[in-house]
């Protein structure tokens, strides 16, 4: 599924025009990309949560030729999805439920 699709979605159910659905999904990723920048964990109740975790320089090979190459330290953002989004992708809970009492996240 891609961007558009997600948009398309969120106007028919809301019914948002798609330039505003569009300008609310750019709005909450412009917040979790803003939150992980700041180094801050970012949790969405009942889905998941995203951190930056920092990787160390290490030397890597190139598996054709095997020439070491240093590869530097960087950040990568980790996606841990929630027990309750699990269960949801897997039918065992209806996504709807107003249960809020799961604090799964993490």
């Amino acid at each position: 599924m891609r961007k558009a699709e997600i948009v398309n979605r969120i106007a028919e159910e809301t019914g948002l025009t798609k330039v505003k659905a569009e300008e609310a999904v750019d709005a909450i990723l412009e917040e979790v990309k803003d939150g992980l920048q700041r180094g801050e964990s970012v949790i969405l109740r009942r889905f998941g949560s995203f951190q930056v975790r920092e990787k160390r320089a290490r030397v890597g090979r190139n598996p054709k030729t095997g020439e070491e190459a240093g590869i530097p330290a960087r950040r990568v953002v980790r996606f841990k999805s929630g027990k309750y989004f699990k269960e949801a992708v897997n039918g065992n809970v209806n996504w709807d439920d107003d249960d809020d009492d799961d604090d799964d996240d993490e």
